[in-house]
């Protein structure tokens, strides 16, 4: 079964997998029920935030997974994100948390199983692009780390993102095996040297930028819309606010078959329907909003013309009912009732629903009262599908959950419609139009930038130097470049500051000369024959500097009577020069003179490299017109930031 749960999952996926340090050898039943207890305390003690987190396909989830072949027992969960990438960096923040919280855990995660099996790896987090983690940081990451090696090396422990080191060729430390260590080795290396393994600062802060501002980013990413529902859809999101995610991609993916179900409305009848307030993600509201669709006419879910002020809540409302209606004619109304008291049959559900009263999960309601009830079953859907999650036989799919629902959950309509008057305000969703500048803000954050203010900004690209251009590229072009790639000039402040000890006794000894013989030298002969070798040695240096200045003579002189030649010509007129008052060489004077008498009278017109640069690249800067381009892409690369086209702009 879990080969074939393997080979289903393919991508936008990320697992999990939580390890007990290893500190004394334990027995199988005695460990397995010390890790279901600390899946227990896990999930209590962060339901506060996940009960009531939307998901975007499937939720955070733990279960026990004994040992197999190298490695040990353990706690294990994986969810399918989609979409939605913001459910996998609150996976990682959750991650993070949960060792912070338990010390003796150290977190291990994998993305997509079809990068790789799990036991090879230690702590993993990756998805189909790879170790995502390890790409959020890739600009500060040791050079000896790369695919090729991170195996079993990078993982989170003590809340503190954690690398083990490879070992030097010139040291040798024991600890620290030569080859990838097993999990085993590594959770060992982890007991006795936490410490010494820690991932630098900037590698740290690279990750922790990305997962800053949960929980209180959860609110954030949500967007509270009103639609124009049946009844029955509205009474069913009060008592499962999750389903709206399963409606959504329901619609969103939909085939012709599914649309079959839609031309008559069996369940959700659009005479039933009322004006509510549905609570989305971001992502999930985004994909509702895009799609473009008709409903079919005998389906009764008519919109009004698109000047109506509440087009958007028919739109929205229509949308959302065909998804349930997908939903629920996926399923037979007739299935089997044992699934449906799964939840408190459950053994451990006794002791969870203590362990939330104890965390103040109901915030002091009163037992029975409805916002307890709501909040109760909440607890139930978080349990059933996060802790006590059951065969995939008795699984129940959404469309099963929501006509149980249905038969089980009085509402009355007419009540339902006197909510409408007290409807909370619905957020703006100006957030999906993006300006120039709010993209490159964005942009700029996900490089880790640090973006200024708008008036100093604007202040700095009007004092913009552009002479800094012909010096960046001055330095680009004497990097130097190997089969990686080309070597960006760094600014000052982010170089590496290196020393090395050899090579700077060398370059003294290079520019103050041979070293001194030793006073207690009395060899005679040996000094001698060291002088005569000495001045050998002199002579060869004479003769190899004059032999390169005549050659530079003879390069300089033949550059100068082309310089002359295309002096007159198209050629030389389309490079901006400088006049210069003497020639450069009397050498190319005098050459010139006897091959061409009238050209020596000429004054000899340098071309100015510099001015040639900058004007070139502004020009072709300009011609991309704000977007994206090789100038822009260049410049930006090395640090320069060139201002708007006031010229254009004015034109326009």
């Amino acid at each position: 079964m879990e080969g074939k749960g393997r080979l289903a999952m393919v991508e936008d996926a990320v697992e999990y997998h939580l390890f007990l340090i290893p500190d004394e050898a334990r027995d199988t039943d005695g460990h397995r029920e010390s890790l279901q207890k600390y899946i227990e305390q896990i999930m209590t003690q962060f339901a506060p935030i996940l009960v009531p987190y939307i998901w975007q396909n499937q939720p955070f989830n733990l279960k026990y997974k004994p040992a197999k072949g190298g490695v040990p027992a353990h706690m294990y969960g994986m969810t399918k994100f989609g979409d939605n990438i913001e459910d996998e960096w609150f996976i990682v923040y959750i991650i993070k948390q949960i060792t912070k919280t338990f010390p003796e855990l150290v977190a291990r995660s994998l993305g997509s199983p079809a990068s790789g099996s799990w036991p090879s790896r230690q702590f993993r987090i990756e998805d189909n692009d790879g170790e995502f983690l390890l790409i959020e940081a890739a600009d500060f990451l040791p050079k000896w780390l790369d695919p090729d090696n991170s195996a079993n090396r990078v993982f989170f422990h003590r809340g503190e993102l954690c690398i083990i080191p490879v070992p030097r060729k010139s040291e040798r430390i024991p600890w620290l095996p030569t080859t990838p260590p097993t999990i085993q080795q590594a959770l060992s290396i982890i007991s006795a040297h936490p410490e010494a393994i820690l991932a630098s600062e900037s590698v740290q802060a690279a990750v922790d930028r990305r997962i800053s501002g949960y929980p209180e980013k959860i609110g954030a990413s949500l967007h509270r819309a009103h639609c124009f529902l049946p009844a029955g859809i509205v009474a069913v999101l009060k008592q499962r606010p999750r389903l709206v995610s399963a409606a959504v991609q329901a619609f969103y993916l939909r085939d012709p078959i599914d649309l079959r179900a839609c031309r008559v409305f069996k369940t959700f009848l659009p005479e039933t329907r009322i004006m509510a307030s549905v609570t989305f993600t971001k992502c999930l509201y985004a994909q509702l909003v895009q799609q473009k669709f008709v409903p079919d006419r005998r389906s009764g879910y008519g919109l009004p013309p698109p000047s109506h002020p509440r087009y958007r809540a028919h739109e929205l409302g229509m949308k959302l009912a065909h998804g349930f209606e997908i939903l629920c004619s996926k399923c037979s109304p007739h299935f089997s009732d044992s699934r449906k008291s799964l939840v408190t049959a459950s053994p451990l559900w006794a002791s969870f629903l203590e362990s939330l009263r104890r965390n103040d999960y109901f915030k002091g309601l009163m037992e029975g009262s409805a916002q307890y009830q709501e909040r109760l079953e909440m607890a139930k859907n978080y349990f059933q599908l996060s802790i006590h999650r059951p065969e995939s036989s008795l699984a129940m799919s959404p469309g099963e959950e929501i006509l149980t629902l249905l038969e089980t959950l009085p509402f009355d309509i007419a009540e339902l419609k006197t909510e409408e008057a007290d409807l909370p305000p619905e957020d703006d969703d100006q957030w999906l139009d993006l300006s120039p500048d709010q993209l490159d803000q964005l942009l700029q954050d996900a490089a880790g930038r640090k973006v200024s203010q708008p008036g100093p900004q604007k202040e700095e690209q009007q004092n913009c130097d552009v002479g800094q251009v012909s010096d960046s590229m001055k330095a680009f072009i004497s990097k130097v470049s190997t089969h990686k790639g080309a070597e960006l000039p760094r600014d000052p402040s982010e170089a590496p500051i290196t020393f090395d000890a050899d090579s700077f006794l060398n370059y003294f000894d290079k520019i103050l000369g041979t070293k001194p013989q030793e006073s207690d030298s009395d060899d005679q002969d040996e000094d001698d024959l060291e002088c005569l070798d000495s001045d050998d040695d002199l002579g060869l240096e004479a003769q190899e500097s004059e032999s390169l200045k005549g050659a530079l003579g003879s390069l300089k002189s033949y550059m100068a009577q082309m310089d002359q030649e295309l002096a007159h010509t198209c050629m030389g007129k389309s490079f901006s020069t400088r006049k210069q008052l003497d020639p450069p060489s009397q050498t190319a004077n005098d050459n010139s003179d006897e091959e061409d008498s009238g050209a020596g009278d000429c004054t000899v017109e340098a071309v100015d490299v510099d001015l040639n640069l900058v004007s070139n690249i502004l020009e072709s800067y300009s011609s991309q017109a704000g977007l994206a381009g090789p100038a822009s892409n260049l410049l930006h690369s090395m640090g320069v930031r060139l201002p708007d086209n006031a010229d254009h702009h004015s034109s326009q």
